[in-house]
């Protein structure tokens, strides 16, 4: 039986950093971009020559291209990388291809082109429907700009789309948010994926909010926005399936769902992340080394074989992630162990304070532990067993 394979293509060029963002991603020239396309052929050709992947039975089920702006490239590059793909890895014929793409980078013919090179699943990054936010947030982009991408998206053929949406915005108000909400979904795309703000270090918002969080939404607002999220999205036919991403039936996102239920997955190009095999793997992120090093094993900076421990860690605190939570006939057949044995004592104090439920054999968060579910995951992380 073939084993499921995710693929995930980082593009780490953008046309300017936003404010909030702490991607790996920068500017740079058609012919650094080229470059590194080229790389990337090379890189995906040299993982299919490893033995250990050859005698893997991999089979691919999804291809990611994340950034960074990975709709900054060609059609005619896009295409190249796929075709890689292909050519090396087996793949179901109902791949699953998601292209993250921002307005403000997009054409008809671009859009035209990337449907026709295989791209079937397209993930807008617009974050808000209020231009002012969007000038806040550093955006190349306005709403009407967008408006106009999404409707060429659907006239080039795209039946698959997500649209990306950010809450907890300086100086966003409850109101602004549900507008957003309520204009997105009219829109009808499949998919929203729903996040709230998080002020990471090294970014412009963390030099100028870091100290200054009365000028972020309070507790309570933020809150609101939360409840708010799920009433509205609910309103029009859409299922929370995880926690910040909601879709209509049929149309969650296959590759984050491989992510959550520790399927494994390869990662190309500068700083991605592999999981193969119980083997955690880490790319090299400096770009130059990878333009003169395009070799997938060559460019691994770290490795780490994952313990039982951290496997059966990884299984709770990213399956709880998911409204369908964790279940427990799933974790004794990979473990061999009872949850409970494992985690009962914790299990029982979040269900306890009403944060966890069970339902049909499966442990999942509640609404109220959904609000405070990093907590929650932290208490799995450090469970002695």
């Amino acid at each position: 039986m073939k084993k499921k394979l995710g693929v995930y293509v980082h593009i780490p060029f953008c046309i300017r950093k936003c404010n909030y963002c702490d991607f790996l991603s920068a500017p740079a020239s058609d012919k650094v971009i080229e470059e590194y396309v080229q790389g990337l052929q090379k890189e995906i050709a040299s993982f299919g020559k490893l033995d250990e992947f050859r005698e893997s039975n991999y089979e691919a089920v999804s291809v990611f291209f994340g950034g960074g702006t990975p709709s900054i490239l060609s059609a005619c590059q896009i295409e190249r990388i796929l075709q890689m793909i292909r050519t090396t890895i087996p793949s179901e014929n109902d791949l699953e291809v998601t292209l993250e793409a921002n307005p403000g980078t997009l054409t008809r013919e671009k859009l035209n082109g990337f449907f026709k090179a295989g791209v079937n699943r397209l993930s807008l990054g617009l974050q808000s429907t209020d231009n002012q936010m969007l000038a806040v947030l550093g955006r190349i982009h306005t709403y009407e700009e967008f408006l106009d991408n999404y409707k060429m998206a659907r006239e080039a053929g795209f039946q698959n789309i997500n649209i990306d949406l950010m809450s907890g915005l300086p100086g966003q108000t409850l109101k602004q948010w549900e507008d957003s909400l309520t204009k997105v979904c009219r829109l009808d795309p499949e998919h929203i994926s729903a996040y709230s703000l998080i002020i990471e270090p090294e970014t412009v918002f963390y030099q100028m909010y870091d100290k200054h969080r009365e000028e972020l939404p309070d507790e309570e607002t933020e809150r609101k926005m939360y409840e708010r999220t799920k009433e509205i999205l609910d309103g029009y036919g859409y299922q929370r399936y995880e926690i910040s991403n909601y879709g209509k039936d049929g149309f969650s996102c296959r590759h984050n769902e491989g992510y959550w239920k520790r399927q494994d997955y390869v990662g190309f190009g500068t700083g991605a992340a592999s999981l193969l095999m119980d083997n955690r793997y880490s790319q090299r992120r400096e770009l130059s080394y990878f333009l003169k090093h395009p070799d997938w094993k060559e460019n691994i900076q770290e490795k780490e074989t994952l313990t039982e421990t951290a496997k059966m860690e990884e299984t709770m605190f990213l399956g709880l992630r998911r409204m369908e939570g964790v279940s427990r006939e799933h974790f004794f057949r990979q473990f061999g162990k009872n949850i409970d044995d494992v985690y009962g004592k914790v299990i029982e104090k979040y269900r306890k304070l009403g944060l966890l439920k069970e339902q049909d054999g499966k442990i999942a968060l509640t609404e109220a532990g959904i609000s405070v579910s990093n907590i929650i995951f932290s208490d799995f992380l450090i469970s002695e067993y």
